[in-house]
């Protein structure tokens, strides 16, 4: 039985975020082989670039996502979240269940983030990597701009499933990104990722992520669920499943402080 737990505006600092989103290389994209000898950077931001653009459109889009997490001897807890983002900058999430949240807004405006409650007037400043619910911190809803915010180098290339992939570190351009370094595993061949693992500072591994079950949304297919486990405590997972994605002109104002008040 799912079970959803209302949550005090104190508690929402940890509610917020954005997915590690969904995407697609495009169509045809011509296959490419990890060199085996030393690579510039160049070459692997242009791997998580085209890996960003897998994971979601660059273009104005909506989707929706749920995420169910569960806990060893716990009962799972579900939301749902409406997010509606443009260029990879520009985000807005908004909580759609449960119901007694309904109302509860994150606006995302490169790395700056805040949170707007029907109860409290003014917006309320959050960092990417707070708890949003479960093992989903606010960036990965929010944010997923890999190229953007990371500095990206090949470690390694390894060949699973009989598919090649580049083994990619991403060391944090600054400490305000969701996490100060990731291990990034990314198709060769069509730029899917397939895996990540996330780090802290201290480099002490966090959460396992995995990007499953592509198919085909806004005209491109793409990964429709991530799965984060918790690499300190077993048994502890989210779930994050995106429907209804599709593209939406979506003006600049609609990404202001002033907008999200009429909402």
């Amino acid at each position: 039985m799912l079970r959803n737990k209302a949550r005090s505006p104190g508690q929402w600092g940890y509610l917020v975020g954005a997915c590690l989103f969904l995407g697609l290389a495009t169509t045809g994209a011509s296959a490419q082989q990890v060199p085996s000898e030393p690579v510039d950077d160049s070459y692997a931001r242009s791997i998580v670039e085209k890996a960003d653009q897998v994971r979601f459109p660059s273009e104005g889009f909506q989707v929706d996502v749920s995420i169910v997490t569960s806990k060893a001897d716990e009962e799972s807890e579900s939301r749902k979240f409406r997010v509606l983002s443009k260029g990879n900058e520009n985000t807005v999430v908004m909580v759609t269940e449960p119901a007694s949240e309904r109302g509860q807004i994150i606006l995302m405006r490169g790395r700056d983030l805040w949170v707007f409650m029907p109860e409290v007037s003014q917006p309320v400043r959050i960092s990417l990597s707070q708890r949003l619910t479960g093992q989903v911190a606010n960036g990965d809803l929010a944010r997923a701009n890999f190229a953007g915010d990371y500095n990206p180098r090949i470690v390694r290339n390894e060949t699973i499933g009989g598919e090649d992939y580049a083994v990619l570190e991403l060391i944090a351009v600054d400490r305000s990104v969701t996490y100060q370094k990731v291990m990034y595993w990314v198709n060769t061949k069509n730029f899917w990722p397939l895996k990540a693992e996330f780090y802290s500072l201290s480099n002490r591994l966090l959460k396992k992520a995995s990007y499953e079950e592509f198919k085909k949304m806004a005209g491109k297919v793409r990964p429709t669920r991530m799965v984060m486990e918790d690499a300190l405590r077993g048994g502890e997972k989210s779930v994050l499943d995106y429907d209804g994605m599709k593209l939406r002109d979506l003006p600049d104002h609609v990404f202001t402080k002033e907008y999200l008040k009429k909402l």
